[in-house]
């Protein structure tokens, strides 16, 4: 079910007034949707929930949901607790020394997302009908807002491809002190997918496109941090410091859904031991300009099958870049990552396989709803014959995604998307040694995406 890339992160995070956000952020509010000029893969949503819980616009955190702005960031990184809705509230202890023993919302913090779309590819794959619709393509309920005055939740249940289950799930803890003359946040991210806490729009959990045809064919090899949403539980702890230094560190574990738990003899890829991630980024924001570097990895050792035997160890190692801008008649923004990823098989012999993943994307918001995005993307490695055996034996795909927007409503938005490939899985022409060519996957995907 996809962060693929595709989750969310719904249509209206509300935003943290806390201390140290500048009263400058709230101008980030008049970003609104789309004029997008480059785009590679990513996925993320926005919350009626939480705008309900703010008494704010999706605006408040989105330039375009689910992209987030600087405000919305802060809403997420101090816990999706701020709040201007009613609570019930008893404050407990003696009479000399009260505190607050229960801070509770009036009102469960429940949100609903419905997409629905159409894909058409350029040739028709064999055994398929072509000219595919879903509706739903994917179907959630989310539990996101306020647990308590320093807990929230982005908890989220999907209905997509015939079943049903877990999504994305990240509750975390988050408060605030001082160090020294700085102001200094720290928290802890209990979640399920490694990058689904993080915080920018080019990590995979949340990067460009936030949706893409499930129908369509799609290059078979990605990176481990991409794909172990679902597989795994994983806590962290994190700081910002002074709005500018963000680290994190997590470390996981095995906790695949459908599948035995505790692990056994029939599942696949389960881990070892525990795997680090770790994340560091800086940013920086001034007039009407934001500016964020960083870099994150994960390390795995994971069984091919079972509990015991054949083994794959690997390290991917990302940094990452984003720039935002906004205008008087709306904003611009730029994402990229790059991964590069280091697989040892230990089979009868072990073998060495290198992989990297560059993602590219531009967008445009316009006020009035419109936006544009165009991302670029690129994959490419050592020759792999086991799971390449025709071509170079390379994993090498590349290609350019188009998309429009229309927002008429802050909740509502209709996509129209193209996907045209140069290289799909090793090669240009005859891909799959029976004359399937790449440009014969370019798929056109129109959405509906409604949260409510």
């Amino acid at each position: 079910m996809k962060t693929e890339n595709k989750w969310l992160m719904n249509c209206s995070n509300s935003l943290t007034s806390f201390k140290y956000i500048q009263t400058k952020n709230i101008v980030l509010k008049l970003t609104l949707v789309l004029f997008v000029f480059v785009e590679p893969f990513g996925v993320l949503k926005a919350l009626p929930s939480y705008a309900r819980q703010t008494g704010m616009s999706c605006t408040a955190c989105h330039t375009s949901f689910p992209e987030l702005n600087s405000f919305g960031r802060q809403f997420k990184a101090n816990g999706y607790v701020l709040t201007t809705a009613s609570t019930i509230n008893d404050q407990g202890g003696d009479t000399l020394k009260p505190r607050t023993r229960l801070n509770l919302l009036n009102n469960l913090p429940l949100s609903v997302m419905v997409q629905s779309s159409f894909s058409n590819v350029a040739k028709d794959v064999v055994g398929q009908q072509n000219n595919s619709g879903q509706f739903p393509q994917q179907l959630s309920l989310f539990f996101a807002g306020q647990i308590t005055p320093h807990i929230g939740s982005f908890i989220q249940m999907t209905y997509a491809d015939g079943s049903f289950g877990l999504d994305n799930a990240d509750i975390r803890y988050a408060n605030t002190t001082s160090l020294g003359s700085n102001s200094l946040l720290y928290g802890l991210s209990l979640n399920n997918n490694p990058t689904s806490q993080d915080l920018w729009n080019t990590s995979p959990a949340w990067r460009f496109p936030y949706a893409s045809s499930s129908s369509a064919p799609s290059p078979a090899k990605s990176t481990l941090i991409e794909s172990l949403g679902g597989q795994v539980i994983g806590l962290g702890a994190y700081t910002l410091l002074n709005n500018l230094i963000f680290a994190e560190f997590s470390t996981y574990r095995s906790a695949q859904i459908g599948a035995a738990n505790p692990p056994d003899s029939t599942n696949f890829n389960v881990i070892k031991n525990f795997i680090p991630y770790w994340r560091l980024a800086l940013q920086h924001e001034w007039n009407n300009n934001y500016l964020e570097l960083g870099t994150f990895g994960i390390a795995s050792t994971q069984y091919l099958s079972g509990i015991s035997g054949a083994m794959d160890k690997y390290v991917d190692a990302g940094v990452d870049l984003q720039y935002e801008r906004t205008m008087p008649f709306g904003s611009f923004s730029l994402h990229s990552s790059f991964v590069n990823e280091n697989e040892v098989r230990d089979l009868s012999v072990e073998t060495n396989y290198n992989f990297q993943s560059l993602k590219l994307d531009v967008n445009g918001y316009l006020k009035n709803g419109c936006g544009a995005t165009i991302g670029y993307f690129n994959n490419t490695g050592s020759a792999d014959i086991a799971n390449f055996p025709n071509g170079d034996n390379k994993p090498n795909s590349s290609g350019f995604i188009f998309e429009l927007e229309y927002l008429p409503w802050y909740n509502t938005k209709f996509a129209t998307q193209y996907v045209a490939y140069q290289k799909f899985d090793g090669s240009s022409t005859n891909y799959d040694g029976m004359g399937r060519n790449a440009g014969n996957n370019n798929t056109i995907y129109l959405l509906a995406w409604l949260t409510f």
